[in-house]
């Protein structure tokens, strides 16, 4: 989630191809993960570690990351649910007199809001001392010092978008499917039915 400050190569990461230093690393660091360079792997041509950073939950960073690490669990297993729940779709038309496609849009929306929720308090954590160690001493809350945002947290939220955008198409499968000439269809007996 976050990449750190340029970490200059030590005295011992010589490339032995060409007997140049190597280029300054970027390690990298998200809620329970990390990946870094072991020096005494130079050799190979995986030279970078990654994995958890955390071995528990409570080992976590920050208890700002660990709330966050909650609502992403809780958004992301609604969703799992919405998408369990569809497959169905195709034999049940209703839970509990109301629309299936109501009740998928309302759960995408719950777990939207639990999603954003998430995305809210991870930079609240920056500061705490794991993030202060990559990101350097002006790393604070809200404040990122010398690191830069990576792709996962871009992709956490292009996730939360797009959850809200299923649940608005959501409604619209339930406003194209109760409409009178989906109906008339119905009664004269067809199974599929495609409106424009």
């Amino acid at each position: 989630w976050l990449i750190g400050k340029a970490k200059p190569s030590s005295s011992e990461d010589v490339d032995n191809r060409t007997g140049g230093s190597q280029e300054p690393y970027h390690p990298t660091l998200g809620i329970y993960g990390r990946c870094t360079r072991i020096s005494h792997m130079q050799l190979s041509r995986r030279d970078t570690l990654c994995g958890p950073y955390a071995e528990n939950f409570n080992e976590i960073a920050s208890g700002f990351w660990q709330a966050t690490a909650i609502f992403l669990a809780v958004g992301i297993m609604i969703l799992c649910a919405v998408a369990f729940v569809s497959v169905f779709t195709m034999c049940v038309q209703s839970i509990m007199k109301k629309s299936i496609f109501n009740v998928c849009g309302l759960l995408q929306g719950i777990a939207g809001l639990f999603l954003i929720l998430g995305l809210m308090l991870y930079p609240a954590g920056w500061g705490c001392q794991k993030a202060i160690s990559y990101c350097g001493p002006y790393a604070s809350a809200y404040k990122l010092g010398d690191c830069s945002l990576g792709w996962a947290f871009y992709t956490a939220i292009g996730g939360t978008i797009l959850t809200f955008i299923c649940a608005v198409f959501s409604a619209q499968a339930e406003i194209a499917t109760s409409s009178d000439k989906v109906q008339e269809e119905i009664e004269e007996g067809k199974n599929l039915i495609c409106l424009l």
